[in-house]
């Protein structure tokens, strides 16, 4: 129950940022019903539902918007009214379908992360930063770093024996190690307490009541958001010292002068896909290994295959 209503609620979160443009204008505009909206309660005015939301336990609050009125529904937090989707139906209409909608994220997030990140954009800015990141993911630049990934593996089983855990979150940290591997390299190790304690710290705040004010979350994750924007920073400075070009991570990607970025649109990105992969492919691994655990043929396909391949890199 704990991993569904999780999933649930990183869907939710996820499609709050599209809206129909078409369909909540005539509510506020002209008050027109030409086109339909699906139920729900837009709240007060300005502020919406956003104080209900977080005035609770935000997994309450989406599955009693759920049980009243279906998978979709109306409603307006932080200032965007949209529309909140949870069935994988609503879901693949959406992303089939990209073309009718436009991303938008509200402005508190933009802050948090950093405005020049590459989900915030569309167009050329967009295709260059894409053009980067995939540069770093393909075969050949990440088969140097498998040893790494298969080190993070083995720490985290073991870490694993005689302890009951929720797959979710052990999933997030190893994650988490393998973007930092991906993003600096072995050289993350030099920085890894310090990137893990800052980005734990906005995470947390993430998804608070964005009031910047000393004591409350949102106020510790911008402080922690200045801090990690810092130590990227200073890991930039440190590798133009020594002069060094021929870098195979994500952040010598962004580096390279062909790229044309400033150091703050680096740190914003480098921020921005450490939280793009950390949630969605610990998310995707956990159901991995729910149906793992749950079809012992397909389990015993993939060791087969897995066995197979040692014997034949070994010969």
């Amino acid at each position: 129950m704990e991993l569904s209503t999780m999933f649930f609620l990183c869907a939710s979160l996820l499609f709050i940022v599209l809206f129909f443009r078409t369909l909540i204008k005539p509510y506020y505009v002209s008050k027109r019903r030409d086109l339909p909206l699906p139920p729900g309660s837009m709240g007060w005015p300005y502020i919406g539902e956003t104080f209900q939301m977080y005035s609770q336990d935000p997994n309450v609050f989406f599955a009693s918007k759920i049980k009243r009125f279906g998978s979709m529904f109306k409603s307006h937090i932080l200032g965007c009214p949209c529309v909140m989707i949870s069935s994988p139906e609503a879901a693949k209409f959406v992303l089939n379908k990209a073309q009718l909608f436009k991303p938008t994220f509200p402005a508190s997030k933009e802050r948090m992360l950093g405005k020049q990140a590459i989900f915030f954009h569309q167009g050329e800015y967009h295709a260059n930063l894409r053009r980067l990141v995939l540069r770093t993911f393909m075969p050949e630049a990440i088969k140097n770093i498998v040893p790494d990934i298969e080190s993070i593996a083995q720490d985290c089983l073991k870490s694993w024996e005689g302890r009951l855990i929720t797959t979710f979150l052990e999933m997030k940290t190893f994650t988490f190690n393998v973007a930092l591997l991906s993003i600096f390299g072995k050289e993350e190790i030099l920085y890894r307490d310090a990137l893990k304690r800052c980005y734990y710290t906005l995470e947390q705040g993430y998804n608070s009541m964005p009031i910047n004010v000393p004591g409350t979350l949102f106020h510790k994750a911008m402080k922690a958001r200045k801090e990690l924007a810092q130590i990227v920073a200073q890991i930039i400075w440190s590798r133009r010292q020594r002069k060094m070009i021929d870098y195979k991570d994500l952040l010598g990607s962004f580096m390279d002068e062909k790229s044309g970025l400033t150091d703050d649109q680096i740190a914003d990105n480098v921020i921005g896909v450490i939280f793009a992969a950390r949630d969605t492919t610990a998310s995707v691994l956990t159901w991995i290994v729910k149906y793992l655990g749950e079809n012992p043929s397909v389990l015993e396909a993939v060791n087969v295959s897995v066995s197979c391949f040692f014997f034949l890199k070994e010969n």
